[in-house]
């Protein structure tokens, strides 16, 4: 899949922020949590993209989300991990044969005033990846002093694509534990995956 492809995947899943200054992340104690993220960040979002259509990955993990907040259970073949420790959240929704996932996260800048949140959707229809509509992995950065996040392209990151062949997709598979993020390039041909790592440390990724 050409660059242009994925910049296509990615106009797409983009929707129009509640405000347009940034992310209000509202938190208790000295520092949010991987919970006030995840909060603030589905919290901002309306249900439906910028076309008016649902936006399924993020309204099913909102609607999990709530149910678990109240103890309730969730619907069949969904769950839901998060894993305060660790700063990582995953929704994955099973329906026969297809698998729905999201993973989010962050990770600490090194200046000590910044971080990184990340929002990452894949699909997979029998145990192999087959790219959603809503499927993309994106950034906002969180500034200590005004308690918001804006979208934001991670210094890096962008290198990613350049090794995008033709006849291939990509995905990501962000840490649960560690700094780095899988990035893996499957041919769409005989579904083999190469995967490469993308460092983080503390400012960029690199490979």
């Amino acid at each position: 899949m050409k660059r242009t492809s994925l910049a296509i995947i990615f106009a797409c899943f983009v929707l129009a922020l509640a405000a347009q200054d940034g992310i209000k992340v509202k938190y208790q104690g000295a520092k949010p949590t991987i919970s006030d993220f995840v909060w603030a960040y589905l919290s901002a979002y309306g249900e439906n993209d910028d076309d008016g259509c649902m936006n399924e990955p993020l309204n099913a993990v909102k609607q999990a989300w709530i149910k678990q907040q109240k103890g309730r259970k969730l619907d069949k073949g969904e769950t839901l991990t998060i894993d305060k420790k660790n700063g990582y959240v995953r929704y994955e929704a099973k329906y026969e044969v297809s698998v729905l996932r999201v993973e989010m996260c962050y990770w600490n800048e090194s200046d000590g005033k910044h971080k990184i949140f990340a929002y990452n959707v894949s699909s997979f229809i029998n145990g192999k990846y087959e790219p959603g509509q809503f499927d993309n992995l994106t950034f906002y950065r969180y500034n200590n002093a005004t308690k918001k996040m804006t979208m934001y392209s991670v210094p890096g990151f962008d290198a990613v694509y350049d090794k995008v062949a033709d006849g291939n997709c990509l995905y990501f598979d962000l840490p649960r534990t560690g700094k780095n993020i899988t990035a893996n390039y499957m041919n769409y041909a005989d579904k083999k995956i190469k995967p490469k790592t993308l460092k983080w440390n503390g400012r960029k990724f690199s490979f």
